[in-house]
């Protein structure tokens, strides 16, 4: 049976978030604002939590009502035979997005919404489910959109940036599907050489060498929302987990992270470890000024700090001037790709880009820098 989901993913990735989706084998994809819509089965829904590396959960619309107020909102949704979708025994989230002029308080609507479908439960069974905000068993997504309120079910629970790999974290990281999304806009391929000699805990080197390795980014987490659907089909899910672990490659090229911060490169290699391809990357402690390139062509790419205020961005002049040195002088043959959120910093890379990408990274508008280095 061919259904309608939803597939929310950060501003501004929601052309590559498609271009991904229908790689899956998506249909009907539709890119709106922070999602894209698309068609498919039970199979691609499963296929999708387990492979997608741009989204952050995917969402099965399951009704729209009208909710032009607290009232009408509460007995429209108690009007929805729950039992389909949820058990009394079973622990409940509501989520909530959007507003309207009486609907404008998110956590006041979440509560309002789960309190029809309680109310529901206590009426007909005399039992109602609870709330847990942690790990809850089924969660509804609602989202206000004028007069109207879409339900939906939530597919995948905790969002799916969150591998479960990266217990260790620097100091400013990116979340896995941006690091995900920048390698797609490089274009790199599984063939080539990829360092980031600003790798902090090594998200993008892990998201190149999970990529490579053709690992599905589903198998590290320990379970899904769609499994506690009444509708779940156990077979299908492992059949699927089967096919991805035999898929997985065994080699790739090499796959660098450096950074001059000890503490960090520690982190990188524990992640590595988790994601038990330690022996397919390499993290080391080295400063930027010693990097050399591992192979005679490939990409570099790097997120170097924007800096906040003035006199940070002025701090930081001689380190942005530093890199253009080194793309010039050593690395001939290569791409290099430079993310930052700051314009007078990226002046200070003396080099001409070719593309200029505009991205958002956790709200912050940036830019990824292309440099083709002859």
């Amino acid at each position: 049976m061919t259904l309608s989901y939803f597939a929310t993913t950060a501003r501004g990735l929601e052309e590559i978030t498609a271009q991904e989706l229908v790689k899956l084998g998506a249909k009907a994809v539709k890119p709106e604002f922070t999602g894209v819509y698309f068609e498919g089965d039970r199979e691609l829904l499963y296929r999708v939590n387990l492979w997608a590396r741009t989204i952050f959960r995917v969402l099965q619309p399951i009704h729209t009502i009208k909710s032009q107020n607290p009232e009408q909102l509460y007995s429209n949704t108690r009007a929805i035979d729950w039992s389909e979708y949820l058990q009394p025994d079973q622990t409940i989230a509501v989520r909530c997005t959007g507003k309207n002029p009486q609907l404008n308080n998110n956590h006041i609507t979440a509560i309002q919404i789960k309190n029809a479908i309680v109310d529901q439960q206590q009426q007909q069974k005399g039992i109602r489910s609870d709330v847990d905000t942690i790990e809850p068993d089924i969660v509804i997504n609602a989202h206000i959109n004028e007069n109207n309120c879409i339900l939906s079910l939530d597919s995948t629970g905790d969002s799916l940036h969150r591998r479960g790999y990266r217990s260790a974290m620097g100091l400013a990281p990116l979340k896995e599907t941006l690091a995900a999304a920048l390698l797609y806009l490089t274009e790199w391929t599984p063939d080539q050489a990829l360092v980031d000699p600003m790798c902090g805990s090594g998200t993008i080197i892990l998201e190149g060498a999970l990529m490579g390795l053709n690992i599905a980014p589903g198998l590290y987490r320990k379970k899904f929302c769609f499994q506690n659907w009444t509708d779940y089909d156990a077979k299908l899910w492992g059949s699927l987990l089967k096919e991805a672990e035999n898929s997985q490659k065994q080699h790739l090229p090499p796959m660098i992270g450096t950074d001059a911060d000890k503490e960090v490169i520690l982190q990188a290699q524990s992640n590595a470890k988790a994601c038990e391809i330690g022996d397919q990357v390499k993290f080391y402690q080295q400063h930027l000024v010693d990097i050399t390139p591992p192979a005679e062509s490939g990409i570099l790419i790097c997120n170097p700090p924007y800096g906040k205020r003035i006199s940070d961005v002025e701090a930081l002049f001689p380190l942005y001037k530093l890199l253009g040195d080194i793309f010039k002088q050593r690395f001939k043959g290569w791409t290099a790709y430079v993310l930052t959120g700051n314009k007078e910093l990226s002046k200070k890379v003396g080099l001409r880009t070719s593309r200029r990408i505009p991205i958002n990274n956790g709200g912050i508008p940036c830019t990824l820098l292309k440099y083709d280095l002859y």
